[in-house]
């Protein structure tokens, strides 16, 4: 079965990690093709559902070859469901279509006593556009797309290449399929102006928005590297995320080099050395970087240059 959806590429690594889920599949729940470009991993494990949308590549990166919600859901004895895209699909595919339309008909997401969804861009459209299938249904997406039609969003032209994909059919627009959903939350980088505008068409009075300046156009990617995306999963699962618990837990961006970076090179280029020689100085405490540490002298040493110092007790 696993090598009908991995013939068209032709790869064994691809055949190999499908083989493992099937496998895995076999031993926890189910492992479903939807076609030759998707397929279904349900792990049965208790009555809390973690509903996820990953691609294969993604999957293949993580410890274990093991989907992100299997991982956060099998350590705390919940059950998963990971819809597996073997490229950028956008999951725009019939048969994932009828595989929902199963899962309604079949009252299936009514067996558990909470169902959250999570994805991130392409995964963060599908976690929204198949939402509608699991009302009262927790949402969390990062930068998601609301659809690739260049009716809507012609102004996107990240994704033109995809633009033959149909986004006008069954599932289509994902900012009208998450009505009827629960608590929905978006995160995204305003400053990423793409993300940004994607954002707002998610805007709904159930929506909370999470604007996240500088994290930059994978919160999804950062929010792992800060060991925050397992948590936050794990608190919507268990019913206790908040936006004043994300808030809090997102501090730790002050010590996540890449943030940092970021927000120096914009400082850098908006000319404000007083702002980017701070930073650098509470950036060189925190990182024990000898990188950041030279490059906070440096801008120090700038700033002294120009007549001006950083007060010694900051």
């Amino acid at each position: 079965m696993a090598q009908d959806m991995a013939s068209d590429l032709a790869d064994q690594t691809n055949l190999d990690l499908i083989e493992a889920l099937e496998t895995l599949g076999e031993e926890e729940g189910y492992f479903e093709l939807l076609g030759k470009r998707h397929a279904a991993l349900f792990s049965d494990e208790g009555p809390v559902l973690l509903v996820t949308f990953e691609t294969l590549a993604s999957i293949r990166t993580r410890p274990g070859h093991r989907p992100l919600g299997h991982q956060i859901a099998k350590a705390k004895g919940w059950s998963s469901l990971c819809l597996i895209a073997l490229d950028e699909t956008w999951y725009r595919d019939s048969a994932v279509y009828r595989f929902f339309d199963r899962q309604v008909d079949d009252a299936f997401f009514e067996d558990f006593d909470r169902v959250v969804f999570w994805g991130a861009g392409m995964g963060g459209y599908a976690a929204a556009a198949f939402a509608v299938t699991a009302p009262g249904a927790t949402v969390i997406l990062a930068a998601p797309q609301a659809t690739l039609d260049p009716r809507v969003t012609g102004w996107d032209d990240r994704f033109r290449h995809k633009r033959r994909l149909s986004f006008t059919d069954r599932y289509g627009y994902a900012p009208e399929m998450i009505e009827g959903a629960g608590p929905v939350h978006v995160i995204y980088d305003p400053r990423h102006h793409p993300d940004a505008m994607h954002a707002s068409l998610f805007t709904r009075g159930f929506v909370t928005m999470l604007p996240c300046p500088w994290i930059g156009a994978d919160p999804a990617g950062a929010l792992e590297e800060m060991a925050l995306l397992a948590p936050i999963l794990t608190a919507a699962c268990e019913g206790s995320f908040t936006p004043a618990l994300f808030w809090q837990a997102y501090r730790t961006r002050r010590q996540h080099a890449p943030y940092l970076r970021r927000l120096g090179e914009v400082l850098d280029a908006q000319g404000r050395l007083w702002l980017n020689a701070l930073l650098h100085r509470a950036a060189a405490r925190t990182l024990k970087s000898r990188r950041v540490r030279r490059r906070a002298e440096a801008l120090e040493a700038e700033l002294k240059a120009t007549g001006r110092a950083l007060p010694e007790t900051v």
